[in-house]
């Protein structure tokens, strides 16, 4: 990666911590991208060349996240079974580095509103399309196979899972396991 890359790469980091910041101050239908603009020192122009929305600025790493959870996914042994590699996959994300009091106020802040919601599931269904070959593989499904929809349906049950657990996490004030809840959405999912 190029030094012009590092910079962008740095600026925008800088541009989503002080949103973040301003979001989790003041509420983020109550924060304006001018807001931003202003409190990050950059022209609302510039701001827009880094992030076409204020959703973005929120959910716009999920995208990135699961490529990482594909590229770890697709790592694991190739004769583990989907649920169990899919876990490992999802679990590389609770290595991010974000202290659990921020990440349950982000989770809420996600949680509670519309529009967040609305970014983050179709950037969610994304992962879909980067998760599912390697689930089509394990069951030994033709690639891409419509008629067959079982890789579809276990990654899509996954990541409900997962949005479930979140939920949960937060309902018991972000103080049990994500991951442990997550197994025991996945148990009631498999009828284990």
């Amino acid at each position: 990666m190029g030094l012009r890359e590092r910079t962008r790469q740095a600026v925008q980091a800088d541009i989503a911590a002080t949103a973040m910041r301003l979001f989790l101050e003041r509420g983020f239908d109550a924060t304006t991208m001018e807001q931003i603009a202003t409190e990050a020192g950059i022209s609302r122009r510039s701001l827009f060349r880094y992030f076409a929305t204020k959703e973005d600025i929120v959910v716009g790493d999920l995208v990135e996240w699961g490529r990482r959870v594909r590229q770890v996914l697709e790592s694991r042994p190739p004769d583990e079974g989907p649920w169990e590699a899919l876990r490992a996959a999802l679990e590389s994300l609770a290595h991010e580095p974000s202290p659990p009091q921020w990440a349950a106020r982000v989770a809420t802040m996600v949680h509670e509103t519309p529009s967040l919601r609305a970014r983050r599931l179709e950037k969610r269904l994304q992962w879909l399309d980067m998760l599912v070959p390697d689930i089509e593989r394990r069951l030994g499904v033709a690639p891409g196979s419509v008629d067959d929809p079982r890789a579809a349906a276990i990654v899509s049950s996954a990541l409900a899972c997962l949005d479930v657990a979140i939920e949960a996490w937060l309902r018991g004030g972000a103080t049990n396991s994500i991951e442990d809840l997550y197994d025991v959405a996945v148990a009631a999912v498999r009828g284990l």
